[in-house]
């Protein structure tokens, strides 16, 4: 069995050894993603590329800085990786597995987000404190704009109109208008302001008020406030399902997810236990993958009936998860043991039992903490 032997050569002791119960099961021979995982390690100061038709890894690609945000261009041809302590933006070449270009036009950053369009890479700096646009095409300088405090989060609206920045303990955000190049104004939350997504329409922008735990949600166009949501935790991750029509939130304050239905009078729905200290999350059309950093696993939750349906071992200290476009796998990312769980998804929804296999663990590198996944 060509598929068995492939997962032998790649399973690691320890897994062999946490699960024993699940592993037959696991190992079934299956389709694979033909693609890569671009792992940013922030203490290797490198970026694994992970072949996810072997799951192995076929480079680690050395970089001028220690990665933290990563997004694919070009669908998958290209990938850029920010170092925020030099803000150095890098160029990853999928095809050679290789930087092509670097550049850096600040001292040190906090994030960054790619345009619609795909032809402006928008980094948030922090010395000097100002947003730059920045060409995918020739990486050079295409705008600047000041920013008034120190910037926390950014979002770009889906509609490419508008980006908006929150500005953490300052308590305030700020929407800036893309075409004219300039700020529509301040927001104030009146407390610290966290992450923040505009709805997949764009007509609206939620915000993380971290401070009284709430979620401020604001007309996009005008900056008018819609309506103030009382959370039962820390708002600190936000996923949204494919539709957007719902949106979870997990946090400091509480082992659980929050659903909120974020359209026409955006409410919360319901609040469900999801494992122990649940954060970073990712989905599919059936399922959410929830990441508990305190009991090293991963809660598997089915959308429609709010239950959670599985839950999954994983590494230590898991915090990122990202889901293959064909929806066969979840990559979870632990920054503590330095590598990589993948989950079968298939097994999870073909099964009763209230474990999930993980089909192999692979080592990426030292604290990696985010991926993208892009196709060949």
């Amino acid at each position: 069995m060509p598929g068995y032997n492939l997962v032998l050569d790649f399973l690691t002791r320890r897994t062999l050894l946490a699960l024993p119960a699940s592993f037959l099961a696991a190992c079934r021979p299956r389709r694979t993603f033909s693609g890569f995982a671009f792992v940013a390690n922030h203490d290797g100061r490198a970026v694994a590329a992970v072949d996810l038709g072997v799951f192995a890894v076929a480079k680690q690609i050395p970089l001028d800085g220690e990665p933290s945000a990563i997004l694919p261009a070009d669908a998958g041809a290209r990938v850029f990786v920010l170092s925020p302590g030099n803000a150095r933006i890098h160029e990853i070449v999928t095809e050679k597995l290789a930087v092509a270009r670097a550049a850096s036009f600040a001292d040190q950053a906090v994030t960054m987000r790619l345009s619609r369009d795909g032809q402006s890479l928008y980094v948030l700096c922090l010395s000097p404190r100002r947003l730059i646009s920045v060409s995918t095409a020739s990486l050079r300088l295409q705008w600047q704009l000041p920013l008034p405090a120190d910037p926390f989060d950014a979002d770009v609206s889906p509609d490419g109109r508008w980006l908006a920045v929150s500005y953490g303990s300052h308590g305030f955000l700020e929407r800036i208008d893309l075409a004219a190049r300039a700020s529509a104004g301040a927001i104030s939350l009146g407390s610290p302001a966290g992450i923040l997504r505009f709805q997949s329409d764009s007509s609206q922008l939620i915000a993380a008020n971290t401070g009284e735990r709430m979620l401020n949600i604001y007309q996009s166009a005008t900056g008018r406030l819609v309506v103030k949501l009382p959370l039962a935790v820390r708002p600190d991750h936000f996923c949204f399902n494919a539709d957007g029509g719902q949106l979870f939130v997990t946090g400091e304050g509480g082992d659980a997810v929050i659903i909120v239905y974020p359209y026409f009078t955006p409410q919360v729905g319901e609040t469900v236990l999801a494992g122990r200290a649940p954060g970073a999350m990712a989905v599919t059309p059936e399922l959410l993958f929830i990441a508990n950093s305190r009991s090293s696993d991963v809660s598997i939750l089915h959308i429609e009936s709010r239950k959670v349906v599985a839950v999954a071992p994983a590494g230590t200290d898991p915090s990122f998860i990202a889901v293959t476009p064909d929806y066969q796998y979840a990559l979870v990312l632990n920054q503590g043991s330095g590598d990589m769980g993948v989950i079968w998804i298939p097994s999870i929804t073909r099964t009763r039992a209230r474990s999930a296999a993980l089909f192999t663990l692979i080592p990426v590198g030292s604290k990696p903490v985010s991926a993208a996944i892009v196709a060949v």
